[in-house]
């Protein structure tokens, strides 16, 4: 549904419908000749078009059992919710490191906490993890951060000195960023379009549970049995979790590269043409003369003249004999003829077969798109018999046994230097869309590690006098913010979504997406000046913490609404983006932030601070607003220079 010429809801239109990310998610049997063309595509009972389209083979993973694909979403997620917490892990004991080691508290954050030293190995192992999986795989990607992330845990627990610690931390976020880089990738190849959102919100639920829930765990171990103990504890499950991707995270990679249809299997329209016709039986045959292709043999009728109130005879009178199709007919032993000879012997006997406009045309009383619509719906309902190829009946295609699903490493997938894959993600830069999704995606995940970082500070000072336990306990709020938070990104967007193609014509734009860009600016602009203004006032301690949750729900609502944008918008470069989301959060953000942040709020205090953090939220998120209206022509600049391609 297009308004005032050039918009589609708002989102002006390109020249061009071949514009990466705009998918049609909606179609019914009763469109115009276009539907005729996505009569074929597979659907859900709902009539969503299942996009990407699954291959016919059982081993694609789009074809896995829901059973198969949610267990591994939520084998990773499980896995994400404990990387994610290592971020935090020391929030409340920043006190008990900096004695152990003699060193000052802006030192342990820097180094070893919150931020510093392993965001920045963050970083740097997205920039690893990104392109050994785009070239050998996924699965051994994150077997082998799984091992590094165990080994590191224990590595950490065991530090003699301050200097050990804190490469043990390095190591440690080396580890971690498979499960922050490759998962989105992961979602996007084993889920279909429409499913996306949703298992991106139970992602980063888990994901930022982990920086919710894993400080309030961790408080408690530091109080009762001192800070070594959280990585002793840390690496028993991080052992577990190997065991639980070995078994149940087998590679997800499946090649899509566009191929022929076989040639086996008959369109759907023209076995639609073909049962209109064969339906008419021996009246609709007809023969002419190979020389002349006007004369009839005596003795053979028309299906016009016998009957001229057939749909047929509208088309033989609306036609010259040189506009018709004709192929040759099927011979039948044995039958006979008006003269009682055989049909063999006519051997130029010709079956009149419409073009797909005269088709289009049969009335027969009802209009041309009812008369269509009606054969190609029942043609669409029949099971159709295809004939194997010779290939087919050699090497069937069976579904892989759960002891191969097992294999540490599936052969290379692509020929093409680790080097130049490496530097893709930052080529993303130049792409509007990935640079919306990586500024607000930075600012939703750095928001709650800047609040981690100011917990113990605010709380365990006056008038608050939070012990460890206490503080730690703060995080429930954020964590149930979160949980609504990926609720109304998850499910609402997806509905939201559906509502928004019903009235565009069944047609899909990333940049319906964008709306939910509104609840997010309100949400977390309040939530980042509340916190700091309540803090600042001294105001009863519940005031702070619910904005603490209000920012939690905001920053989840943008994290999933960032990362769903991303990969619908490029598809195709899902592994790369990811790369550059987490990359901007880490470094540009986590890191970055690390340097100054501590001071800024100790010299001009948390009212100031955090309504500066909001300010640059909402002017961050204005943004969105050109995005959305100019969205589908940037992303046809982007597929016209085909910058990627180049690398």
């Amino acid at each position: 549904m297009k308004f005032f010429g050039g918009h589609t809801l708002g989102v002006l239109d390109a020249d061009t419908d071949e514009v990466p990310g705009t998918v049609l998610l909606l179609s019914s049997t009763t469109q115009e000749p276009f539907g005729i063309d996505t009569i074929e595509l597979k659907r859900t009972a709902n009539g969503i078009i299942l996009e990407p389209q699954p291959d016919e083979n059982p081993n694609d993973p789009l074809n896995w059992p829901s059973w198969q694909r949610d267990f591994a979403l939520f084998s990773l997620g499980w896995h994400c919710l404990v990387g994610g917490g290592q971020t935090p892990i020391l929030a409340a004991g920043f006190n008990d490191v900096a004695s152990t080691f003699g060193v000052t508290i802006p030192q342990v954050a820097l180094t070893t906490g919150c931020k510093g030293l392993y965001m920045l190995g963050l970083g740097l192992g997205c920039i690893i993890a990104s392109p050994t999986a785009l070239i050998y795989g996924k699965r051994p990607v994150y077997l082998t951060g799984v091992v590094l992330f165990l080994a590191a845990s224990i590595w950490a627990a065991g530090s003699q000195s301050y200097v050990s610690l804190v490469i043990a931390r390095i190591v440690m976020g080396i580890g971690v960023a498979p499960c922050e880089a490759l998962p989105s990738a992961t979602i996007a190849e084993i889920f279909f379009l429409h499913e996306r959102a949703y298992r991106i919100g139970i992602y980063t639920l888990l994901l930022l549970g982990g920086k919710n829930l894993v400080p309030l765990v961790s408080a408690s171990i530091i109080q009762t049995m001192g800070w070594r103990w959280v990585f002793w504890v840390v690496a028993m499950i991080v052992g577990f979790n190997l065991g639980l991707l070995f078994l149940f995270v087998p590679e997800t990679f499946w090649d899509r590269t566009p191929r022929p249809k076989s040639s086996n299997q008959p369109s759907l329209f023209r076995r639609a043409s073909s049962s209109l016709f064969a339906r008419s039986g021996e009246k609709a045959r007809s023969t002419r003369s190979a020389v002349s292709g006007n004369a009839k043999p005596k003795g053979i009728t028309s299906a016009v003249d016998e009957n001229p109130q057939s749909p047929l005879s509208a088309i033989e009178k609306g036609r010259t004999a040189g506009d018709r199709r004709a192929t040759f007919a099927d011979s039948v032993v044995g039958e006979k003829d008006g003269n009682g000879k055989d049909k063999n012997e006519h051997e130029n006997d010709v079956l009149e077969v419409p073009t797909v406009r005269e088709v289009y045309r049969l009335a027969d009383g009802k209009t041309s798109r009812e008369s269509l619509d009606r054969y190609v719906r029942n043609e669409a309902q029949k099971p159709i018999e295809r004939i194997p190829s010779a290939d087919e009946d050699k090497h069937p295609a069976t579904k892989h046994s759960f002891k191969s699903s097992l294999k540490l490493y599936n052969g290379r997938q692509q020929k093409v230097s680790w080097l130049k894959l490496a530097f893709r993600p930052f080529v993303l830069f130049a792409y509007p869309a990935i640079l919306w999704s990586t500024v607000i995606y930075a600012l939703s995940i750095g928001w709650l590690i800047v609040l981690s970082e100011s917990v113990a500070h605010i709380y365990q000072e006056n008038p608050y006098n939070f012990s460890r336990l206490g503080t730690g306990l703060v995080y429930i709020s954020p964590f149930i913010g979160g949980i609504i938070g990926t609720a109304i990104a998850g499910k609402a967007s997806d509905v939201f979504v559906r509502f928004m193609c019903r009235r565009n014509a069944g047609i899909y734009e990333p940049e319906f997406r964008l709306v939910m860009g509104i609840p997010v600016a309100i949400s977390t602009t309040i939530g980042l000046m509340g916190f700091g203004w309540s803090a600042q006032q001294q105001d009863y301690w519940i005031v702070p913490t619910l904005f603490f949750g209000i920012i939690s729900f905001g920053c989840s609502l943008g994290s999933t609404t960032a990362i769903t944008f991303a990969v619908d918008s490029y598809r195709q470069y899902a592994g790369e983006a990811l790369v550059t989301l987490n990359f901007s959060k880490n470094v540009l953000h986590g890191f970055v932030f690390s340097l100054f942040f501590n001071r800024w709020l100790q010299k001009d205090g948390a009212k100031k601070t955090f309504v500066a953090l909001g300010a640059i939220q909402l002017g961050c998120l204005l943004f969105t607003i050109p995005l959305y209206l100019y969205g589908k022509r940037l992303r046809r600049w982007t597929y016209q220079r085909n910058m990627m391609e180049k690398f």
